[in-house]
Formats: structure tokens, sequence, C-alpha cells
């Protein structure tokens, strides 16, 4: 599997010929999308999922497939798509990956803001989106793919999840706010934390791709 995160909080997953894009929000670039099969969306907000790019890509390939919460679905009458709703403990087959839905609620965010739904994803028993939450997996993750910066967190709960967790590998995500010195600063927690565990836990560039066993 090649695993390619582009801006902020999206990622693509390929393999055998087929593609799955993760949570391609208005801060990615659109051009995630090109070709893919299916996408997978955590939650509601503007970063994580953009109706129009959504549409456009639907309008391309009428076959797309878009698997998400209920409350994204609500959002998304426009889009010419297969939109699939899912929730914590179901499983599914899309685009040739097998993924299961993990969690129900974002993060706290502001006090005076209600808590959204979120739903992360586990792909191929190998990597694990949580989307905007610290969700226990509830099992073994090869790879965790973990947010970064956010208004709803702080940098020693990053730390946190990745000693909760103990992946195999993490790279990190939802950095789209940050500018060099705080990107700097994402990349020293995770090389002490990496060395640590003595796991590969670092930060990928928009446009960087790994393969993944």
């Amino acid at each position: 599997m090649k695993l390619t995160k582009f801006g902020h909080a999206c990622v693509r997953l390929e393999k055998n010929g087929s593609a799955l894009v993760i949570d391609p929000g208005s801060f990615s670039e659109e051009s995630a999308l090109e070709g893919a099969r299916a996408v997978l969306i955590t939650h509601e907000h503007f970063d994580h999922v953009e109706p129009d790019r959504l549409r456009r890509a639907a309008e391309a390939d009428p076959s797309l497939e878009i698997w998400t919460c209920e409350a994204v679905a609500a959002t998304l009458a426009g889009v010419p798509a297969k939109i699939q709703t899912v929730r914590d403990g179901d499983t599914f087959e899309t685009a040739g990956f097998r993924v299961g839905a993990v969690g129900e609620w974002h993060a706290p965010n502001h006090p005076d803001q209600p808590v959204v739904q979120n739903v992360g994803f586990m792909v191929d028993e190998e990597v694990f989106y949580p989307g905007d939450a610290f969700t226990p997996p509830g099992t073994e993750v090869p790879t965790l793919l973990v947010p970064a910066n956010a208004p709803w967190m702080k940098l020693p709960e990053m730390v946190a999840y990745l000693r909760e967790v103990r992946p195999a590998r993490a790279f990190s995500t939802h950095d789209g706010l940050l500018n060099e010195i705080g990107l700097g600063l994402v990349d020293r927690w995770l090389q002490i934390e990496s060395d640590a565990q003595r796991a590969e836990m670092r930060r990928l560039a928009p446009g960087e791709s790994v393969d993944l066993p």
C-alpha cells in the first residue's frame, strides 16, 4: 500500500491500481481526488470535507463511493455519488480496501460549540486515521495517522496518544495551521517519541509518499 500525504488532514491510499482518499477538505489539494474510487470522511468541518470538490469528482466518475457519518451525509445532497453512512463498529469494503469504523465523536473544541460526530477509519488493518479525536482503536495499529495541531488539542496530548496506541509507525497529520516554527516543534517532539518507542514517527510533507507493508 502506498500512502501519500496531501495538505493539512488529507491522505491518499493506493494499492492494486485503486485509490482511496480520506478527508479531502478545503486546506488540501483537489488533485488528491483524481482517479480515486472511494472517499472516507471523518466529520463535517470544512478542513475535512468540501462538498463542491466532491461534486466535481463524482461528476467525473459517477461510480465514486463516499463513506461517512450521518451528519456529513446530510450535507452532501447535491453530490451525485453513492453515499453510505457508517458508525462505530461497522465494517465494509470499498475500492478494494477493507475498512472498519471506529469512534463516534469529535474531541471537545470551543466550550460554546456542540461536539459533532466523528468517525475514524481503520484501513486494511494497517492504517488508522482517527479524524479529530484521540479515540482508542481497540486493536494493534501498524500505522497511525496522528493529529499534530488543532484548536482542540495540544502537543502533550499527541504524545499521550502515541504512548497509548504504541503503533509500529506514525505519521503526523492535521498541521495546516502551523508555520515553519510550529512544524519544527512537531518534528522535534515526534523524534523524541520515536527514539523513546524505537518506532518510526515523523511528519510527512505535502506530496510525500511512503510504501507500507
